[in-house]
């Protein structure tokens, strides 16, 4: 009769749940909670530090760029080309007909504003900087910039129109805070 008793404490006759059934679920739960609590910090390790994040934008004051100068600056070690287009610049990048590109792009896709051009700095060929930042420099037939390492020929929007560089100047993702300051990743 002491066994139908312990029996009957362990399986209730309606099928409800018993008290073993319950403590399963509690140490399960307790099991994930511990295994969450030791996962955490593993996984939040993995995500990129302060000083990194601090190098995924950069803000940038355009008041000191007059019209028709260039400045360089970095992003993400990387050189990034700021230009204040002329009136001149502008309407020279918007008169070309784009089935003429090899990497065929409106000037409107590659600017927020169409005073401020913002490309990244690096030939698309194999990654040399070319030259047109600063006064003197050669900018190549397009009045943009040239890349004399093998020749190619950027235009007013970075485009590229002669020479083996395969791609335009990229675009880096650019927000601008205000008409004088600009956000760079």
């Amino acid at each position: 009769m002491a066994a139908d008793s312990a029996h009957a404490s362990q399986h209730s006759p309606d099928g409800e749940e018993t008290r073993r059934d319950f403590l399963y679920l509690v140490a399960g739960a307790m099991g994930a909670v511990g295994t969450g609590a030791f996962a955490w910090p593993l996984i939040n390790s993995m995500n990129p530090s302060a000083d990194v994040l601090a190098l995924s934008s950069t803000e940038v004051d355009l008041t000191p760029i007059e019209v028709g100068q260039s400045v360089t600056v970095v992003w993400r070690d990387k050189p990034v080309f700021i230009r204040h287009r002329t009136e001149d610049e502008i309407a020279a990048a918007n008169d070309v007909a784009i089935n003429e590109l090899p990497d065929p792009q409106t000037d409107a896709d590659r600017v927020v504003k169409p005073e401020w051009l913002i490309v990244g700095g690096n030939c698309t060929h194999l990654g040399c900087v070319p030259l047109g930042q600063k006064t003197g420099d050669e900018k190549g037939e397009y009045d943009g910039w040239f890349c004399p390492c093998h020749g190619s020929h950027y235009d007013t929007s970075g485009r590229i129109r002669k020479g083996p560089a395969p791609l335009n100047l990229p675009v880096p993702p650019v927000e601008f805070l205000d008409d004088t300051t600009i956000k760079i990743g």
